[in-house]
């Protein structure tokens, strides 16, 4: 079981006259995944909602003068270990859904060379390991490297990165051929890695000889995802399955700071 504590704070030079933010802050209801306790504290109004991917999410809105806007959210996760990284269970939505690029996906001609050196033919579990251990050995991890309107395609000239470019160049290689591909966004308990706690990794469909299906990835490490993944949010990219993302009016300069605990227990 993982306990997992996710703090993010906006402080502003001047004070705001009203904030909207979307929050996907709630571990998902997946079959291996089960929420044994779980609390989002914000000031605020909260109004929750499920996303067209199957997210539970909420809109928080904050419309008295304001100079910081906190979120909390914390609880305990109970996760199965995953075979091979195969997802149980069937998703209500057609794997095709995810076979659209995106903005940050967009498979553009360097994407597909790439992507001709590295993803063999065929969508199989051993295909999608290499192409994930080709772009760890391709795109260094990097914080700050990058940012969050960060392409693909820029990650791969860049060759520099964080997680969530890992993923979105996987899923541009995967578009390049039709494979059902999608982000998903989360939690990891590091243990003694110097990669963040908050993280992200993809789904990719296979058709193996004895499973078809989705199978998770952890781009980043090069491996299928184990019981120290928690799943937040799945989308067509990051901005589509993002922890927070929001607007506001007023407020002059903003620094965020953002710290996230995991731990086993």
């Amino acid at each position: 079981m993982l306990a997992i504590r996710h703090e993010t704070i906006y402080r502003y030079t001047a004070p705001l006259a009203y904030t909207i933010q979307q929050l996907r802050l709630t571990p998902r209801h997946d079959t291996h995944q089960q929420i044994k306790s779980w609390n989002i504290a914000t000031g605020g109004r909260c109004h929750a909602f499920v996303d067209a991917f199957g997210n539970t999410c909420h809109t928080l809105t904050i419309s008295d003068r304001h100079d910081e806007v906190r979120i909390v959210a914390a609880g305990a996760v109970d996760i199965a270990p995953l075979y091979r990284g195969r997802l149980p269970g069937r998703d209500v939505l057609s794997p095709l859904v995810f076979t659209v690029p995106s903005r940050l996906t967009e498979p553009t001609a360097a994407i597909r060379s790439f992507a001709a050196q590295h993803l063999a033919a065929g969508a199989r579990s051993h295909a999608m390991l290499a192409l994930a251990e080709a772009i760890r050995g391709t795109v260094a991890y990097q914080s700050g490297a990058t940012v969050v309107t960060t392409t693909a395609t820029d990650a791969l000239q860049l060759q520099q990165g964080v997680c969530q470019d890992h993923a979105h160049l996987f899923l541009a290689c995967c578009h390049t051929q039709d494979i059902p591909a999608r982000y998903v966004s989360g939690y990891i308990h590091a243990g003694d890695t110097d990669h963040a706690e908050s993280h992200a990794w993809v789904d990719v469909w296979v058709d193996d000889i004895d499973f078809s299906g989705w199978i998770s990835i952890d781009v980043t490490h090069a491996q299928f995802t184990s019981a120290m993944h928690c799943r937040l949010a799945v989308g067509r990219d990051y901005d589509s399955a993002a922890p927070v993302r929001g607007v506001r009016r007023g407020g002059g300069t903003e620094t965020m700071t953002v710290q996230v605990d995991v731990s086993s227990t």
